[in-house]
């Protein structure tokens, strides 16, 4: 069973989301909020899997909020919730390690399997949109950390293909490898750089002019 949270100001949305979510023998809500303030009391509380966390509430919104459940030990895969398609406050929560955004109207079969797939561990957005969105909202560039010297030339070739958005299947077709080689290139580039996911990778790239 997957447990959920859901976090939004409009009682009626979450009315829905809860109907739809319930309506799956294998997801669980588990709790509510109408403000960041009070997600971060209701995440400690129940534990969730995953949390739908809308962007913009009153008394704390959904970037500061997700911050501070992010920094907890063990905490949950946070998604966040907005109605603009190109947000710089979901690039934010993204570069805190939200695990991707959702379009408040969205498909619901979607937003299900949005769910299902964070619990995964992987992320909602694919990364050729995680880099259109940091393409809008890109920053000056950071110093290139240490650990990215670790990687050997193929892991950076990889890296660098994986960066610019291409697919698992589209690297393989492109270098000429099986696609079992190429997700073991991904781990082991993922693993030496920290990074929780693809789309974590692309920011990482972003946030250090290696795109």
């Amino acid at each position: 069973m997957i447990r959920v949270v859901l976090v939004d100001d409009q009682a009626l949305f979450r009315a829905g989301i809860r109907m739809l979510v319930a309506s799956q023998s294998d997801l669980d809500v588990v709790g509510e909020a109408s403000n960041g303030r009070e997600a971060i009391d209701v995440v400690r509380a129940t534990r969730p899997d995953v949390v739908l966390m809308d962007i913009r509430m009153p008394v704390m919104d959904g970037l500061t909020s997700t911050a501070e459940i992010l920094a907890q030990p063990d905490p949950p895969r946070i998604v966040m919730l907005t109605t603009f398609d190109l947000d710089e406050s979901a690039a934010r929560a993204i570069r805190q390690g939200a695990s991707g955004f959702l379009l408040k109207d969205a498909d619901p079969e979607f937003l299900l399997a949005a769910v299902r797939t964070v619990h995964a561990g992987s992320s909602v957005i694919a990364a050729s949109a995680t880099r259109d969105l940091f393409t809008h909202f890109a920053e000056a560039p950071k110093p290139v950390p240490a650990q990215f010297g670790g990687l050997t030339d193929r892991e950076r070739e990889i890296f660098a293909l994986a960066a610019r958005g291409l697919s698992n299947s589209e690297i393989a077709a492109r270098e000429y490898l099986s696609e079992a080689t190429v997700k073991t290139h991904i781990s082991r580039i993922l693993a030496k750089l920290a990074l929780r996911d693809r789309v974590q990778l692309v920011v990482f790239a972003f946030e250090h002019g290696l795109n």
